[in-house]
């Protein structure tokens, strides 16, 4: 049964009364827990200075900056939790690798043609 059969399956069992809308949220919860797998690597944070992982989205037609991240190392590990909920293909686990082996500089650089957007993401 895939997740949206057995989420639907669970909001069905609410909505005839067979369970209540608090188990019901148990129960996706745990759905939700049971499907992500856990990352096995965490940021490291050494004693020297303060580094950040930047995020720069620009609009490429206009050239103007769509986003801009600017997040302390310190943080990284609970962004790349919740990011990792939302896009299970990436290879969050090598990404902290590369930064607690203290890359630096641009480490992804994406250009998605049809949302028009150019995506850098930087170690400093």
């Amino acid at each position: 049964m895939t997740t949206s059969e057995e989420r639907l399956k669970i909001l069905k069992m609410i909505d005839e009364g067979k369970i209540t809308a608090e188990e019901g949220a148990r129960l996706l919860s745990a759905l939700s827990e049971v499907r992500q797998p856990q990352r096995k690597t965490a940021v490291r944070t050494s004693g020297g200075g303060a580094r950040f992982l930047r995020v720069r989205v620009t609009d490429m037609r206009s050239g103007k900056a769509k986003a801009t991240v600017n997040l302390p190392l310190g943080l990284v590990d609970a962004g790349l939790n919740i990011a990792s909920q939302y896009a299970p293909g990436i290879a969050f686990d090598e990404l902290i690798q590369a930064i607690n082996e203290g890359a630096e500089g641009k480490i992804i650089d994406v250009t998605d043609e049809e949302d028009g957007e150019h995506i850098e993401i930087y170690i400093e």
